[in-house]
């Protein structure tokens, strides 16, 4: 497995050579190693944690408990997030949740519902 080309699909790092592509071993999404055209493609989608793109309206449910600073208890997994924003930076989604107000989360700790 080749470490320093990630997908351009999924960004998964476990990707190896077939003939004249790449393929990942995650997503089983093929491109050229050097095609500029499929690297700007993926590179505005925001993935959840089992890949499925994401968009501003969806509907998102937590996979894991995650702590809240400030906060004496966790956001329990399971909980439900209606109506996300799609935002710039490591925490690329922007919502609100009873009982927490509005926060960021990151799209690798969610899954589309």
């Amino acid at each position: 497995m080749n470490t320093d080309i990630i997908c351009p699909k999924c960004g998964s790092a476990f990707t190896y050579p077939d003939q004249e592509l790449m393929v990942c071993s995650q997503c089983f999404h093929e491109w050229k190693a050097d095609d500029e055209e499929v690297k700007e493609e993926y590179a505005d989608q925001v993935l959840d944690s089992n890949g499925n793109e994401l968009a501003d309206g969806d509907t998102v449910m937590v996979i894991k408990d995650l702590p809240v600073k400030g906060s004496p208890k966790p956001l329990k997994a399971g909980t439900k997030v209606k109506n996300i924003r799609l935002t710039d930076g490591d925490h690329n989604i922007s919502c609100k949740i009873d009982g927490f107000g509005a926060m960021n989360l990151k799209s690798e700790f969610v899954k589309k519902v």
